[in-house]
């Protein structure tokens, strides 16, 4: 298997990088984490680079990118502690909608989502399911030409500014079975529908939203009644894939702000780095970045195999790795950082609340060794 970058996509991840070091500085980011208003000017600059229509198809006005160009982007996301909700939109939205049979519906909500005017959220999990999917008691009632949506979805990333939200839904079935669920878009402004926002330690948001008797027409229907489950799995199966990328990208940061401190800092005279155990340190922590970049390159390159079980196993190992291995890359960085480690004007803290929130979204390390174990 080739894991070679072509020279459109080298191109592609020194582009974003150069953007991000001259406009998301740490200074931006604490600016992008705390104002909506600004965060706001920023999705904008990220849809006039082309970044939101990155896996739109051609077909449909976008650049018909892959998981490689998702990788390569959310690397560079994760040096530069991107606080958008690139991966709901521009990854499992996309995936979702360009998956519809070409129609205006489709083309309307793509053209949108690259435009960065419309913004979607995956509500999928719920407050008694944890990282299950198919444990969706939020119900889609059949009535007249359309539904009756009802029920209740927790930690929604970003759910609180979100213009559209993809739902999972029963309709027919019992709460734990895989047949049954179906997708559907609503409007996150439709009437029924309760939502609370609060912010995530890593400086994004959430929410939780609770769905009261929400007309849908049919329309709303997205694939397949009663057979969304395996769709949604495989666009988040993407989201996960880019979130191992993204982590990569963090651990890559926290290795160099750790090895710059050791060269800068000095103790009895000289710098820290020259003592050999904590040399032995930073090569743990290169290794373990090492170990989490082959493992979410190999997750991008079996995202499209038409084998669900090889596919499953890939994404699982990364996640599980990616998880593990920031945990030992972010713990590092902070000791070797001493008491400056824990403080809130340098950067090692926040890059650690980042893996710590991306170990524990779409399911933490022992959810996908489990999930593994079980695929084996």
């Amino acid at each position: 298997m080739d894991f070679e970058i072509n020279d459109e996509q080298r191109l592609l991840a020194d582009s974003v990088g150069r953007w991000l070091e001259a406009d998301y500085r740490f200074e931006d980011f604490r600016r992008f984490a705390s104002d909506a208003l600004v965060a706001r000017q920023n999705w904008a600059r990220l849809a006039e680079l082309g970044l939101l229509g990155v896996n739109i198809p051609e077909a449909d006005g976008g650049l018909g990118g892959g998981p490689v160009e998702t990788l390569l982007i959310m690397q560079q996301f994760g040096r530069a502690l991107v606080v958008d909700p690139y991966v709901s939109n521009a990854v499992i939205a996309v995936a979702l909608l360009a998956a519809e049979p070409a129609g205006e519906r489709r083309a309307h909500m793509l053209e949108q989502i690259g435009a960065g005017s419309c913004r979607v959220s995956i509500a999928a999990l719920e407050p008694e399911g944890r990282f299950d999917l198919s444990l969706v008691r939020t119900v889609a009632k059949e009535e007249g030409d359309g539904f009756r949506l009802s029920g209740r979805k927790a930690v929604v990333i970003h759910g609180d500014t979100a213009d559209q939200l993809i739902v999972s839904a029963r309709t027919a079935g019992s709460a734990c079975e895989i047949h049954g669920i179906s997708l559907f878009l609503v409007n996150a402004h439709s009437a029924g529908i309760g939502i609370r926002g609060f912010p995530t330690i890593d400086g994004q948001r959430a929410a939780e939203i609770e769905f009261k008797d929400v007309r849908l027409d049919r329309g709303a229907l997205l694939g397949r009644l009663h057979d969304g489950a395996g769709p949604l799995e495989w666009a988040v199966d993407r989201g996960l894939a880019a979130l191992c990328a993204e982590a990569v990208g963090a651990m890559e940061k926290l290795l160099e702000l750790t090895a710059e401190h050791l060269r800068t800092r000095k103790q009895f005279g000289q710098p820290i780095g020259k003592f050999q155990a904590l040399q032995h340190r930073v090569a743990d922590m290169a290794i373990a970045v090492e170990q989490a970049r082959s493992m979410a390159v190999l997750a991008a390159a079996k995202i499209d195999v038409a084998d669900r079980a090889e596919r499953r196993r890939a994404i699982s190992a990364a996640k599980a790795m990616a998880g593990r291995c920031g945990r030992l890359v972010a713990q590092q960085a902070v000791q070797l950082h001493g008491g400056m480690g824990m403080t809130d004007e340098i950067q090692v803290g926040y890059y650690f609340k980042r893996l710590t929130a991306i170990d524990v979204t779409w399911g933490n390390v022992e959810h996908h060794v489990e999930l593994y174990g079980d695929l084996l």
